[in-house]
């Protein structure tokens, strides 16, 4: 079977899975989310099924005709319901544990499975077969009377279960007669009774999620898409240190022979930045806050200087790009790569970034820590480099490796974070302060206003030295650059508009970079024109484009980072932290208020 995209996450903000039509695990990575996978089959050599498949666990209905997969209401544990047609039918309930104990989070790095009989009298088989070193290696196994103990190259990981450990082991075909346990996790003895165990975890980890989801603030339309995208959100973040990674996996190439195959497991600062916005529209103030401890971290060890486009969850600077041999790539296209050569470069845009995610805690009072005159004075060290690198060419947000400008994007990432502490300034009563970053904001504008301005064309540039354009022109609106009345915004968006919009979608720009000309739209991009548009009062059209998006959706309600504009299928790593931060903040703008439904 040709894999798809077409899959399901589950999580608890420390370790993640993608789960398959089939109901395999095929992608899992371990101890966290940018770690070795343990289950890498979606990135394998094209086998799943039988002798040769690897990195998969798998639970098979023998004869299986059909299976049903959905999601308990507002959680991230899936139900797969299998059926034979011939009366005999079970269900797997995957899931990973995460509840309350002690006053703190038990977030293990492990994956539950509970497999119920629902008629007949179903015959299953269960495929366990970890990989590491990307692939290359399959594990090691030693057998105990309720457990298999896999090992890998510096770790190993233990099954505990009320199974029939030798028909795991060898792969047999057998009854399912009784509700069965698997828990996948560190080596150590399960504490107490796997059955109960795992039962109580399920429903403590159902609550946790369910109790989460009940603080959302969403709006009355598409709310059952808003509360996935907003639980697949959180669980990007990997909450021990806050980060929030782009998306789960690596090396999903944005189209076939690209080449764009990218590691996307890491903390970019702008994609973390466009999340926080997106849950904070939504009123999950829990991940800000997690987050803004991690730029914390990261504004300190920079001391002022240069930051990053991107860190490790840990908050390490260094994420050394190499490709992985062992793995051939989705739908066989390579190469997989692990790391990603993008934290060497200079992206301007992260200054503002920073400022605009910690803005929120000077004026927020239901936030636990509020940010004050220290906090105050670290962020102006950022605000510093902003003012220092805003006319400096860099690498753009679309990260070119071999093509450098100065990005009117990111000059006006360095004017918002000038702007925004002048507002911070001005709440802590920062007079002088607030006068010299109001003076320098100005500045920053009128460079942009007189260099990237094309009257000709009536048209803002990308960059201030040449003529192209990107989709990230859009986004002068949402930073409120421009109001929408401004004639230069409104001729902005007619010639992006007429130049990557490709009949629903948009492209990120039509023009040659490293690789060629990109041939998949960039999700976010045209959640960005949906806004534009609503704004812009052609609330149907945008409304049309919503509905649009969404259908393409898959059916776990997620969305990957490209999609094809003539087939509709979707390209690149999945799910992307973009394309579900503007799923929500265009149902938050198109929907109706509560009180008309009310």
């Amino acid at each position: 079977m040709m894999p798809a995209l077409d899959l399901w996450l589950i999580g608890n903000c420390q370790v993640s899975a993608l789960i398959d039509r089939a109901g395999a695990m095929v992608w899992a990575c371990v101890p966290r989310v940018d770690g070795d996978p343990l289950f890498s089959a979606l990135l394998g050599r094209g086998q799943r099924e039988g002798s040769e498949a690897r990195g998969i666990w798998s639970i098979e209905l023998e004869g299986c005709a059909s299976v049903r997969q959905a999601y308990r209401r507002n959680t991230p544990i899936l139900v797969s319901t299998f059926d034979d047609g011939a009366g005999n039918a079970m269900e797997v309930i995957d899931f990973c544990p995460r509840r309350q104990r002690l006053d703190r989070v038990y977030r293990p790095t492990a994956f539950a499975r509970i497999v119920r009989p629902l008629a007949g009298a179903p015959r299953i088989r269960v495929r366990l077969r970890p990989t590491f070193d990307y692939g290359a290696a399959q594990a090691a196994r030693t057998f105990g009377s309720n457990h298999i103990r896999y090992v890998l190259d510096d770790a190993s990981y233990r099954l505990t279960t009320d199974a029939p450990v030798s028909f795991i082991g060898e792969e047999l075909a057998f009854r399912l007669e009784r509700p069965l346990h698997f828990f996948l996790g560190p080596d150590e003895s399960f504490a107490g009774s796997i059955s109960s165990g795992l039962e109580e975890m399920l429903e403590d980890t159902a609550s946790e999620w369910q109790l989460w989801a009940r603080g959302l603030a969403t709006p009355p339309d598409w709310q059952d898409a808003v509360i996935r995208a907003a639980i697949s959100l959180k669980l990007c973040q990997h909450e021990e240190t806050g980060a929030i990674v782009a998306a789960i996996t690596t090396s999903i190439p944005e189209h076939e022979g690209s080449e764009r195959n990218w590691d996307y497991r890491y903390c970019w600062i702008r994609d973390a930045y466009y999340t926080v916005q997106a849950l904070n529209r939504l009123g999950a103030l829990d991940v800000l806050e997690g987050y803004l401890g991690f730029l914390r971290n990261v504004v300190n060890v920079a001391g002022g200087g240069h930051v990053q486009p991107l860190y490790s969850v840990l908050g390490e600077p260094r994420v050394a790009e190499r490709v992985a041999a062992g793995l051939s790539g989705y739908r066989g296209i390579g190469p997989v790569r692990v790391g990603n050569q993008a934290h060497e470069q200079v992206q301007n845009d992260v200054y503002g970034q920073i400022v605009l995610s910690n803005v929120q805690a000077f004026f927020d009072s239901r936030l636990l820590r509020m940010s004050g005159l220290a906090d105050f004075q670290a962020l102006e060290r950022v605000g510093e480099r902003a003012w220092e690198v805003h006319d400096q060419p860099d690498a753009g947000l679309w990260e070119f490796r071999t093509i450098s400008a100065v990005h009117t994007y990111s000059a006006a990432m360095c004017w918002a974070a000038c702007d925004r502490l002048a507002r911070a300034a001005e709440v802590l009563g920062l007079t002088p302060r607030r006068d010299l970053w109001v003076e320098r904001a100005r500045h920053i504008r009128t460079m942009i206003e007189q260099g990237a301005w094309r009257a000709e064309a009536g048209t803002m540039s990308a960059t201030i030295t040449g003529d192209q354009l990107d989709a990230s022109l859009i986004q002068l609106l949402d930073l409120r650059f421009f109001a929408p009345a401004d004639e230069r915004f409104q001729g902005t968006l007619r010639a992006v508009e007429a130049a990557l919009r490709r009949g629903p979608y948009m492209l990120r720009y039509a023009t040659e970079d490293d690789f060629g000309i990109p041939r998949t739209a960039f999700n976010f991009c045209t959640f960005w024109l949906i806004e534009a548009l609503h704004i812009m009062g052609r609330q149907q059209e945008a409304r049309a484009l919503f509905e649009e998006m969404l259908s393409r959706r898959t059916a776990a309600g997620l969305l990957s980072e490209d999609i094809d504009p003539e087939s509709g299928e979707l390209w690149g790593n999945y799910p992307q932290t973009y394309s579900l931060a503007g799923l929500i903040n265009c149902a938050l703008l198109l929907s109706r208020p509560w009180s008309a439904v009310r």
